[in-house]
């Protein structure tokens, strides 16, 4: 099982030129039928909170999607932004497509992004998502996430607990905070025995710039592969064999207990916390 991680250079609310752009960089990239390729958040416009213009209403960036696992037979998750009928805000989606082109999950950003106003046009989603990773008789657990999900470990641990082994996090996280990026993607590793793999645009939007950083990391925090600044495509094999036996030997998720998280979420917005650009 292999995992192919896209780092680009996202043009600024241009769906077509970016679309155009993930296919060039995969095709320099050896993917192979029933591999996992991973887009940034947002690729198809960049991280961008004028959703009536970049919302996929009319399913282009859906449909791209699924044409792109459809012609290289992969499985593919890349954040778009959707807009419902008459939903005064927007979710961050990240959107998971089969072999076959079929939608195989939909996960929304359970976190805006408040310090960047994202909580402004974006609503926060309500649920974790998993979704089966099948490849040559092999076969994972994957938790989507996107970006500034990375800052709360319960989602990751609530994954953990329902059997993922790998999270698939793609992200628009500016360099301003990149020790902040690596570091807390390893620690989701290391805490939850997974195999996490991080993929950050790069270049610069209209407010921010970005200096790539896309990582895989083992389940003990080991770089499996790591990209600089630069657009380019990361190509990890999958130990998830490797996981499983760690969690074997050292089975530290069997001790996990999420007590008083419900309780103390609902305590935190009776108090008034939560409001706090991108990191998305």
């Amino acid at each position: 099982m292999r995992a192919h991680l896209v780092q680009m250079d996202i043009v600024w609310e241009n769906r077509r030129a970016n679309c155009s752009r993930v296919e060039r960089l995969l095709d320099g990239a050896d993917v192979r039928q029933g591999d996992f390729v991973l887009l940034p958040e947002m690729f198809d416009s960049g991280f961008s909170v004028n959703v009536s213009a970049t919302a996929d209403k009319g399913g282009e960036t859906l449909a791209f999607l699924g044409r792109l696992a459809e012609d290289l037979g992969v499985y593919v998750q890349g954040g778009r932004t959707v807009l419902g009928c008459g939903c005064a805000k927007a979710e961050n989606r990240a959107t998971v497509l089969s072999p076959d082109g079929d939608l195989l999950c939909e996960y929304s950003k359970i976190h805006p992004f408040s310090f960047g106003r994202e909580n402004v046009a974006f609503q926060g989603g309500g649920r974790v998502e998993t979704w089966d990773w099948r490849s040559g008789g092999d076969r994972a657990i994957v938790c989507p996430a996107v970006c500034y999900d990375l800052r709360f470990p319960e989602l990751f641990r609530i994954g953990a607990l329902r059997g993922a082994e790998v999270f698939a996090l793609g992200a628009n996280w500016p360099d301003a905070r990149q020790s902040h990026w690596r570091t807390l993607l390893v620690a989701r590793a290391i805490e939850n025995q997974a195999v996490v793999l991080g993929v950050n645009r790069t270049g610069s939007d209209p407010h921010l710039r970005y200096i790539g950083g896309s990582i895989a990391v083992g389940p003990k925090g080991e770089t499996l592969g790591e990209l600089g600044d630069d657009e380019g495509v990361l190509s990890v094999d999958m130990p998830i064999a490797e996981v499983r036996e760690w969690r074997r030997v050292f089975p530290a998720l069997k001790d996990a207990r999420l007590i008083g998280a419900e309780e103390a979420h609902a305590e935190a917005q009776r108090r008034g916390g939560g409001e706090g650009g991108a990191e998305a």
